[in-house]
């Protein structure tokens, strides 16, 4: 038998030997892409299709981790970034292109007065909660999602090896829509937290009154509010889920879809707090890449000026009713369910009896890589996916389902495995 997969797995084993887990970035390593049966390795990407280095073509929905809003290669964004090319990426002084996307995103956004850039998600969260201890003149911090890699945030997640334990016990998680939870942690910790951090909204929507709730409590205890939007940004809508819900925090952190895949993230807030980062500590050579702000200006006027997030979530509902559908028509909802934004939406796989929900997944995973749909089981969706693709994706999904819901039947989900199935780890959303 022909193995779809020889080059991705003969570069796997190159890169195991000096890769720690074979890639940079832990959701595209073999923690989400079962051993065997998946392309590890790409070549090149266009519009809403990726090609693995065995040549297969894949339509893309995880689209770089939802880096990717209006499809790999947006002529606007690519001839943008080849004109700042031959003029520069970098530079010994600052460069206009740092006030542009400044401006563009003050009049996007709800809360932001000011704006401070960095590269990734990481680095605009850790540097709200240092900015918000700094205006509080406090030390904890209640969060909620997943806010990077950083000591305050991955410490209280079981991947918390290498963070002093000192560290740790000043974070807190507290629980998606259940404000009980929050106002516990400030009842435990009277007048100690410098800031409440969450995910405006990830796998679940915000109940009524939720987000106004995070709000009052901050309020009442003077502590600061930020909005993890790394994801939601320009997503959910053009200002961000802050926008959608008509909740403003005082600082909010955007990254992902915001330069269309390449590097760059933002900090933005009220200028009350933001003007502390005159002296508190955030800096670093590439902060000023101007590379990435010219993909930022384009990526951004293209938010601004067509439909894109209208597309979104139009294609998007149109994968979520499509799939909510199928699951209905093979009894599935009991171990297979859908959840999110149509613009960010999670299958979600739930063990039953003596059936394992990570066995389902990796069957789930293996039977959609073979039929030529990428996706760790998340729907990103790009503005240039077509109604071709989205056919497409219901079409495998509907000969997907009947393979999960028959092996559920029979008690069959392990043997119909062409590899290990994947473990176990700590949940990134609840």
């Amino acid at each position: 038998m022909v193995n779809p997969h020889e080059q991705s797995q003969n570069l796997l084993k190159r890169a195991l030997k000096v890769i720690p887990l074979g890639a940079q970035t832990f959701s595209k390593s073999i923690t989400q892409y079962p051993l065997g049966i998946s392309p590890h390795f790409a070549t090149h990407a266009r519009g809403s299709k990726i090609w693995d280095v065995d040549g297969n073509e894949y339509i893309d929905f995880v689209n770089a981790l939802a880096a990717v809003t209006l499809g790999y290669g947006d002529p606007d964004v690519i001839r943008a970034v080849q004109d700042q090319m031959e003029r520069g990426s970098l530079f010994s002084l600052s460069h206009p292109l740092e006030i542009d996307v400044a401006e563009a995103l003050v009049e996007m956004v709800p809360c932001a007065e000011m704006v401070r850039f960095g590269k990734n998600g990481s680095d605009v969260t850790t540097a709200a909660v240092r900015l918000s201890r700094a205006f509080t003149q406090r030390d904890h911090v209640a969060l909620c999602g997943y806010h990077g890699w950083q000591d305050w945030s991955i410490g209280t997640t079981a991947r918390r090896k290498g963070v002093p334990e000192p560290v740790s016990r000043l974070s807190h998680p507290f629980n998606y829509n259940d404000l009980d939870s929050l106002h516990h942690l400030f009842n435990s910790y009277p007048d100690q937290i410098a800031a409440v951090i969450l995910e405006p909204m990830s796998i679940e929507f915000p109940r009524d009154g939720f987000l106004q709730g995070v709000r009052d409590l901050c309020n009442r205890h003077k502590s600061v509010m930020i909005f993890d939007e790394v994801v939601t940004g320009f997503r959910l809508a053009r200002g961000g889920a802050q926008e959608l819900f008509g909740v403003t925090p005082d600082l909010a952190c955007f990254g992902k879809g915001m330069a269309n895949g390449f590097p760059l993230s933002a900090i933005v807030g009220r200028e009350e707090l933001m003007r502390l980062l005159e002296e508190v500590f955030f800096s670093f050579t590439f902060g000023g890449d101007v590379l990435s702000l010219a993909a930022a200006r384009a990526t951004l006027k293209k938010v601004r000026n067509e439909p894109v997030v209208e597309e979104l979530e139009r294609r998007g509902r149109v994968v979520m009713e499509g799939a909510q559908r199928l699951l209905q028509q093979f009894k599935m909802e009991q171990y297979i369910s859908l959840s999110g934004h149509p613009s960010w939406s999670f299958l979600r796989f739930h063990s039953i009896e003596a059936v394992d929900e990570w066995e389902m997944k990796t069957l789930f995973l293996q039977e959609v890589f073979a039929r030529g749909v990428l996706t760790i089981g998340t729907h990103n969706m790009s503005y240039a996916h077509t109604q071709g693709d989205l056919d497409r994706l219901l079409a495998v999904y509907a000969e997907v389902f009947s393979v999960i819901a028959e092996a559920v039947r029979s008690n069959g989900v392990a043997k119909r495995l062409r590899c290990e199935a994947l473990k176990p780890l700590f949940k990134l959303r609840g």
